[in-house]
């Protein structure tokens, strides 16, 4: 093992000598023992005090370039996300065509119900029933097989070794939430039915 100087030159090495890359420092590596937010700056103006020809090319701290590694894994992460949106916005339109089909289907008991004294809230409460039953029958099915395929996905994952209690929590919320506003506009329509209009549907 030997050392040799930076800008000494192999004598098989024939190539202009501005074209080599072996003379430049790859990377010069500082560390602080508190945060700073003026190091690059610090730097440029060190550098520049040795050495007027001493040019900093790229400075980026660490948490850069560990930011920088994973670029592609945060596009995935991303895509991902707008993909789970647009699988919520679809069951949400899903369920308010379920619900709102349903409702057009029993216009006529509707109008039955409110003309032998049922109230607006108890309509309102009936329909959000079913849309709440499908809501919870599709969650039963889902958090089980969500938590099974953890098993499956999780070695194509960075410290991912089971499912998180509270992103599903969230997640379930956010299910609930959209099933609520899926399904209120059709309870309100079906509250808001006249039920002389109702009977003569038939």
């Amino acid at each position: 093992m030997y050392f040799l100087s930076m800008t000494q030159r192999p004598k098989s090495d024939d190539g202009p000598i501005e074209q080599d890359l072996s003379l430049y420092a790859g990377a010069i590596v500082v560390q602080t023992d508190r945060p700073m937010t003026d190091m690059e700056s610090l730097s440029r103006r060190t550098l520049s005090a040795i050495n007027p020809n001493l040019s900093i090319v790229k400075f980026q701290t660490f948490s850069e370039q560990i930011a920088d590694r994973f670029t592609e894994e945060r596009m995935i992460a991303r895509l991902t996300m707008l993909f789970g949106a647009l699988a919520l916005l679809l069951a949400t339109i899903g369920l308010y065509g379920v619900t709102a089909y349903g409702v057009a289907r029993r216009t006529s008991e509707i109008g039955i119900r409110m003309a032998l004294g049922a109230e607006r809230s108890s309509v309102v409460a009936m329909v959000m029933r079913g849309a709440i039953l499908q809501t919870v029958i599709g969650l039963a099915i889902g958090v089980p097989v969500a938590f099974l395929c953890v098993r499956f996905v999780k070695s194509q994952l960075y410290e991912i070794t089971s499912a998180n209690i509270s992103v599903m929590i969230f997640a379930v919320v956010i299910l609930a939430v959209a099933a609520g506003i899926a399904a209120i506009i059709p309870a309100r329509r079906a509250a808001s039915i006249d039920p002389v209009q109702a009977l003569r549907t038939e």
